[in-house]
């Protein structure tokens, strides 16, 4: 089995190298892959592991790494002798993040082979491991488990419809038994877990709470967001996609809202830009072209940079999160931690804390335009409401908020 998940992600390899021509992110992946084991060698060859052992921390994307960056963090609080070195799978995460200061060593994870898991563990030497989430690399974690290192996973996930727990899924799940404790999200994936025979796991919730609450008790002044609010009610789009914004851009015709609004797509590439640009019915200026002099004149504000919306979700009174119309929706939790009521599209299940705002009347699944102006009136002229709503929102937050205290205090031992 080992040889045809290995020819899969060999596969997987070869398919990039072939998008790279043609694909910018695409070719980032495959950039920042080269040379990779020789720029390893040289960061590190000056490491002494006896005084300075090196905690490996591995994300898949941007998302996962502000879920691992609390334990990141606190560990780097915890034992500041040690030296942290950070790996990214996807583009997305590692050009945002590859200047963190809190890693000592950041880098692309090599594809994965045997092979490369190998090299890359001979090289690195961790003392330790943390993955996130439900960042599986089948080769890793058994290169990780011949050399007997222990290893976590932080903010695990798991689902009855995953591999693990199907009839054929024995190999991938013998792979759970190399893990020497789970960290999960929720008791569900506890109950998974010790199904299949795994003991060592633990229900320590969300680490993207304690990271969210972080950014919500630190924010950071933005002079020109709050000119071009000029003291006006918010509806902030986050992470869109245009399935998204054909539901929701019919609002900006409706000026009797007397709404500004906030933009930020999933994708910031040029051509998405110009898209979003040319569909809103109303003056619009982009975040890279705001100033004193145009800030107060646009009605539509279009991000088109990446890794601030996360502060600018204190301004809103309304958030729309993309994603609900196509894969998934993204994150909720950075909204919500500021108070602000959340709508998104259909497809929000694989998403607990989506669900769990549904039901308390905090978040609102929405399908067609009418549905969504029809609620948008009733929050925006009800203060009382968005009162009610908000209390809803921030309460969810405190009583999820606490996994990276938990997680420590079993590291701590």
């Amino acid at each position: 089995m080992r040889l045809i998940y290995t020819f899969l992600v060999r596969c997987y390899g070869l398919f990039i190298g072939i998008a790279a021509k043609f694909d910018s992110k695409a070719g980032q992946w495959v950039d920042g892959r080269r040379g990779l084991f020789a720029k390893l060698v040289s960061a590190l060859k000056q490491v002494d592991r006896n005084r300075s052992p090196i905690i490996w921390f591995h994300v898949s994307s941007l998302g996962e790494f502000e879920q691992g960056r609390p334990i990141i963090e606190a560990f780097r609080n915890r034992w500041p002798e040690k030296k942290i070195l950070l790996t990214f799978f996807s583009p997305s995460g590692y050009e945002i993040r590859k200047t963190y200061d809190q890693a000592d060593f950041i880098f692309y994870l090599p594809l994965d082979t045997l092979a490369n898991a190998r090299k890359f563990i001979d090289i690195v030497q961790p003392e330790m491991v943390f993955f996130v989430k439900y960042d599986f690399w089948f080769n890793f974690l058994h290169a990780i488990h011949e050399r007997k290192i222990p290893l976590f996973f932080i903010s695990a996930l798991f689902r009855k419809n995953q591999y693990f727990f199907k009839w054929y899924g024995g190999w991938s799940r013998s792979h759970l038994y190399h893990v020497n404790h789970f960290f999960t999200q929720d008791r569900e994936s506890v109950a998974l877990l010790r199904s299949a025979g795994v003991s060592e796991v633990t229900m320590t919730g969300d680490t993207r709470f304690d990271r969210v609450a972080s950014i919500a008790s630190k924010p950071v002044p933005m002079p020109l967001i709050e000119k071009f609010c000029a003291g006006k009610q918010v509806f902030i789009m986050g992470s869109s996609w245009e399935p998204d914004e054909t539901v929701v851009f019919p609002l900006t015709r409706h000026k009797e809202l007397n709404l500004k609004f906030i933009i930020a797509p999933h994708d910031t590439s040029p051509g998405r830009i110009r898209f979003i640009r040319e569909h809103l019915d109303q003056p619009v200026v982009l975040f890279s072209e705001l100033n004193n002099e145009n800030a107060g004149m646009a009605d539509a504000l279009i991000v088109d940079s990446v890794g601030i919306l996360s502060q600018l979700f204190r301004y809103a009174t309304i958030a729309f999160i993309g994603g609900g119309f196509g894969s998934g929706i993204h994150n909720i939790q950075e909204p919500i931690t500021f108070g602000v009521p959340v709508f998104f599209g259909p497809r929000y299940h694989k998403f607990r804390e989506a669900g769990d705002l549904i039901a308390l009347g905090g978040a609102f699944s929405i399908t067609t335009t009418d549905e969504l102006l029809k609620k948008v009136q009733e929050i925006t002229q009800d203060q009382k409401e968005h009162s009610r709503l908000s209390g809803i929102c921030t309460q969810y937050v405190a009583e999820h908020r606490g996994a990276t205290k938990k997680i420590m205090r079993y590291l701590e031992g």
